[in-house]
């Protein structure tokens, strides 16, 4: 089988922007409130973070359970790894603490050079480079696996204007930012190059899944 690069549970809001504008330590989304983009996610019985019983299952519940399946690699954007622009701050390891959520080599986009960072079994990659040449990296790291291309958008619409995205799963939510990082004006500019499948689910987003035509 290839190795694909697949965007999985992306949220963006109603108007396609996949955060808000000023981005801050604070403010990880800027003006955006993550729980109006991913409460989706976290109400459902896989949520990694759960600590009580119970969660919805269906829909929500398979992509949320899906997100690591078979994924060997991540690649992500500076922003996502950091609040911080130009060089980069040594003491900073990320929003996550000692324990990532990605348990994969990530590679993420900069212009600044920073030696790799590992935690727990997670090792961050700091790489300079064309999209081509930063997926061949991550191929070779997944070992046979799927890379996930984490994003933010900025990062995703580069990779999908390079033609190198396989397949993505983008969850809107039903919610307006007006201004921000924006994925898309709409998922139809997607069409002529995807198959793409809209699903609404019962928590109120609606999942768009495209796959290479």
């Amino acid at each position: 089988m290839p190795q694909l690069l697949r965007v999985q549970n992306f949220a963006v809001s109603s108007d396609g922007f996949g955060a808000g504008e000023g981005q801050s330590l604070e403010r990880p989304f800027g003006h955006a409130n993550p729980v109006d983009l991913m409460s989706w996610a976290g109400a459902t019985a896989s949520w990694p973070n759960r600590t009580d019983p119970g969660g919805s299952r269906g829909l929500d519940d398979y992509f949320t359970r899906d997100f690591t399946h078979d994924i060997g690699a991540e690649i992500m954007g500076r922003n996502k790894f950091s609040p911080h622009r130009g060089p980069h701050d040594p003491d900073w390891q990320g929003w996550w603490g000692a324990e990532p959520p990605f348990h994969t080599p990530v590679f993420v986009l900069t212009h600044h050079p920073r030696p790799s960072l590992t935690l727990s079994d997670t090792t961050f990659h700091f790489v300079d480079g064309e999209p081509e040449a930063v997926l061949e990296q991550a191929k070779a790291a997944a070992r046979g696996k799927d890379v996930r291309l984490g994003g933010g958008a900025t990062t995703i619409r580069e990779f999908l204007d390079a033609d190198l995205v396989d397949t993505l799963h983008v969850a809107v939510a039903p919610v307006r930012l007006g201004s921000g990082v924006r994925l898309w004006e709409s998922p139809d500019e997607l069409r002529d190059r995807y198959h793409c499948d809209v699903v609404p689910s019962p928590s109120g987003v609606t999942h768009h899944l495209f796959w290479r035509r």
